[in-house]
């Protein structure tokens, strides 16, 4: 049934067009991640049982860098809801909305979808994390990022994920 119901979830973010540039994680209570993905960094800490507080930067290359402090919080083991504030490289900032869906797919192979949406930007990330040990997960995403004025930028990326 989780299977069934991340699938479905999927299929609604990706017909909504919407995302988020960091993986989302399934950590453990006062578990801090770090990682690559791509052109991003990322680090983010679980408080307690429910939410977890993160910090990112992207290279959007033609957009030049972004910054993001984010918070998530778990409303159950696979629905997640997100708000944030991205800093764009020329000056603006915009603050964002959105929801991620995670579950498991198969043994050591978790899925996740999320999107989010802003003031001047709309994104959408899909992938997959492989658990290659207890604390490092090997993490491919589709990153789609549509800002309201400009081209958008498609990205596929293989990154890691350090958990301690």
């Amino acid at each position: 049934m989780k299977k069934k119901l991340l699938i479905l979830g999927a299929f609604i973010i990706l017909s909504t067009g919407t995302s988020f540039a960091a993986p989302l994680n399934n950590l453990d209570n006062e578990q801090t991640a770090v990682g690559l993905s791509g052109d991003a960094f990322y680090i983010e800490h679980k408080f307690g049982d429910r939410f977890t507080l993160g910090y990112q930067s992207i290279d959007r290359s033609y957009y030049g860098d972004m910054k993001d402090v984010y918070g998530q919080y778990q409303f159950s083991n696979n629905l997640r809801g997100i708000i944030g504030n991205r800093d764009f490289d020329y000056g603006d900032s915009s603050t964002y909305l959105g929801l991620g869906l995670h579950g498991a797919l198969a043994p050591q192979l978790n899925g996740s979808a999320s999107f989010i949406t802003g003031d001047e930007f709309k994104e959408l990330q899909v992938g997959a994390g492989y658990q290659l040990a207890s604390n490092v997960d090997l993490n491919v995403t589709y990153t789609n990022f549509m800002p309201d004025y400009g081209r958008d930028k498609d990205e596929v990326a293989v990154g890691a994920t350090l958990k301690f």
